[in-house]
């Protein structure tokens, strides 16, 4: 585990998706995209949480969000939003692609399939 956060802010996001969730034909709510590598995962209310296992697997603790219009970072050994810096371009997924996403992998009834 990190002795402290870790940012490197010229890494670029490692896609426009979760990388996890794209190679099994998954899905997700919300994106993050981990400031120490760039690791695009899946939120904890996806169906995987592929971020949360990002960070259990490497270490990096700060994760900022991968939605439009949205900057905050969430810390998860502290378990709080933090402030951090401008990460190296893009700063979300593309606006057209939906939320909860990709388009055509989201089933019908995915609000019963989630996490809350």
């Amino acid at each position: 585990m990190s002795d402290g956060p870790q940012i490197d802010a010229t890494v670029p996001p490692s896609g426009t998706g979760c990388q996890e969730c794209e190679v099994a034909g998954g899905w997700w709510v919300h994106l993050r995209r981990c400031a120490a590598c760039g690791h695009v995962g899946c939120c904890d209310s996806s169906p995987s949480r592929h971020s949360t296992a990002h960070f259990r697997e490497t270490g990096h603790e700060l994760m900022r969000s991968f939605e439009p219009g949205e900057d905050w970072y969430w810390n998860f050994r502290t378990e709080t939003t933090v402030t951090g810096p401008e990460l190296a371009p893009p700063s979300s997924h593309p606006v057209d692609q939906p939320t909860p996403g990709p388009a055509g992998r989201v089933p019908a009834d995915w609000r019963a399939r989630i996490h809350r």
